[in-house]
C-alpha cells in the first residue's frame, strides 16, 4: 500500500487544481469542478482531505465510497465537486505510475476523438451565431455544432422574443447537410412548448435536443422524449446515482450526459456510463469549458463501449471564459480535422501552467502535521484512517 501523505490545492474563484502525493513519491494532478472554486477548496480541505490522508492511493473506488459514507450528511453538489479533485488526481497518479494514459487504465487507449463545436452564448443574434459556427467548422474541420435556444431556466420566456424561432432555421440552413446539428435549451421550456420546439428542430435536421425542460423534473423530460422524433439528452447537472438510476430505468432521456467534475470524478462517472451501457444508451459527457473536465471526458470517450458520437469542445474565448486562458502548457485541446487527441502521455496527459499555479491561492494538508477541525476532532476523531 502506498499511502496518501500530502494534498495541496491551488485555486482562484473559478478553478481549483489539486496535487496529491503518496509516500512512494508518486504525484497526481486533479481538479475540482469549476466556479466558486474557492468555496470548493474549503470543502475539499474540511470534508475530503481528512479521510484521504493516510489512505491507500491505489484504491480509488474504495476511498470514494468511504468518503461518501463518512460525509453522508452532505450528499450534495459541493461534496461531489470537491471529491472530483481527489478522484481525478488519483487517476492521474495511477496513469503516471503505470506510464499509461488514464484511457488505457479504464479499457481504452490513445486515439482521436470526434469533437463538436459548442456555443455557450445566448446574447448573440441568429446571423452572427450562424456565421461563426460556419467559419469554425471550415477552419477546424468540425462536423458537428451546437447552439443555444430558449433562455436558461426560462419558463418559456425566450432570451428575447422570437429568438428560438429565428435561430433554429438560420443556423441549420447555414451549416447545411454535412454538419450534425445540436441545440441546448438549458431547462428553458414547459412540456408543451418543448414538444413544439422539438418538432421544429426535427423539421430542420437537428438531432440532439439537450435539457428541453427543467432537468430536475424527470417525468416532464420523459414526456418530451416520448413525444419528439429526435434524441432528448440530459444529466449534466446530476450527481446522485439514485437519480441517475431512475433516469435511465424510466428512459427519461435518449443520451446520458454526465459531467465528470459535477459527478465527483471519473470513478462515479464510470458508474453512470456502465448503467447507461446496460440499458443500451450512449454516453456523451458534458464538458463545457477547456479546463480538466474536457480532458477527462476525452479519456472517458476513448474507453467506454457506449461512447457517444462526439466530444463537447467549447468555442468560447476570453470574452466568455477569461479564466480558462493559459491553464495548461501547450495546446491539449487543439482541434484538427474536427478531432482532438488522447495521446500516449501518462495520466491525463497535460501539464498545468507553473505561472498559473504561482498566482493561485495555496493550501496544504499533510499527514505528518494534520490537525482536524473542531467538528472533525469532536465527531470524527480527526478523520484520519
Amino acid at each position: 500500500m502506498n499511502r496518501i501523505v500530502r494534498m495541496e490545492t491551488f485555486h482562484d474563484e473559478f478553478v481549483c487544481f489539486v496535487r496529491v502525493t503518496a509516500d512512494d513519491g508518486a504525484i497526481g494532478w486533479g481538479q475540482t469542478s469549476t466556479y466558486n472554486a474557492d468555496i470548493t477548496a474549503q470543502v475539499f480541505h474540511r470534508q475530503i482531505a481528512p479521510w484521504a490522508l493516510g489512505a491507500d492511493s491505489h484504491d480509488i473506488a474504495g476511498l470514494v465510497h468511504l468518503i461518501e459514507r463518512r460525509e453522508h450528511k452532505y450528499p450534495g453538489s459541493y461534496r461531489a465537486r470537491a471529491l472530483a479533485g481527489l478522484d481525478t488526481a488519483l487517476w492521474d497518479m495511477a496513469g503516471r505510475r503505470a506510464g499509461k494514459p488514464v484511457a488505457s487504465l479504464i479499457g481504452g487507449g490513445p486515439q482521436r476523438i470526434r469533437a463538436y463545436a459548442s456555443s455557450m452564448k445566448r446574447d448573440i443574434s441568429a446571423a452572427d451565431e450562424a456565421a461563426r459556427l460556419v467559419r469554425l467548422c471550415g477552419e477546424q474541420g468540425f462536423t458537428a455544432a451546437k447552439w443555444r435556444i430558449g433562455a436558461e431556466c426560462g419558463d418559456d420566456i425566450d432570451e428575447w422574443p422570437g429568438r428560438t424561432e429565428e435561430i433554429i432555421p438560420t443556423v441549420a440552413r447555414a451549416l447545411g447537410d454535412g454538419i450534425d446539428k445540436l441545440v441546448d435549451a438549458n431547462s428553458g421550456f414547459s412540456v408543451p412548448r418543448a414538444i413544439e420546439v422539438g418538432r421544429m428542430l426535427a423539421d430542420h435536421g437537428v438531432s440532439h435536443y439537450e435539457e428541453p425542460v427543467p432537468y430536475w423534473d424527470l417525468d416532464a423530460t420523459k414526456a418530451v422524449t416520448d413525444a419528439v422524433p429526435i434524441d432528448v439528452t440530459g444529466g449534466e447537472q446530476d450527481w446522485d446515482l439514485v437519480t441517475w438510476k431512475r433516469m435511465i430505468d424510466m428512459r427519461a432521456i435518449d443520451v446520458v450526459q454526465p459531467d465528470v467534475m459535477y459527478m465527483g470524478g471519473m470513478t462515479r462517472t464510470l458508474e453512470v456510463a456502465r448503467m447507461a451501457a446496460a440499458a443500451g444508451l450512449p454516453c456523451t459527457p458534458h464538458s463545457a469549458n477547456l479546463s480538466l473536465v474536457t480532458m477527462c471526458s476525452m479519456h472517458l470517450l476513448a474507453a467506454i463501449p457506449n461512447a457517444g458520437k462526439y466530444l463537447e469542445v467549447s468555442i468560447e474565448g476570453d470574452d466568455y471564459y477569461p479564466w480558462q486562458r493559459n491553464l495548461f502548457l501547450g495546446r491539449p485541446f487543439k482541434v484538427t480535422d474536427g478531432h482532438v487527441a488522447v495521446t500516449d502521455a501518462p495520466g491525463w496527459g497535460v501539464e498545468i501552467s507553473p505561472a498559473w499555479l504561482d498566482r493561485a491561492t495555496y493550501s496544504e494538508a499533510a499527514l505528518e502535521n494534520f490537525r482536524p477541525s473542531a467538528y472533525g476532532a469532536l465527531y470524527h476523531k480527526g478523520g484520519k484512517l
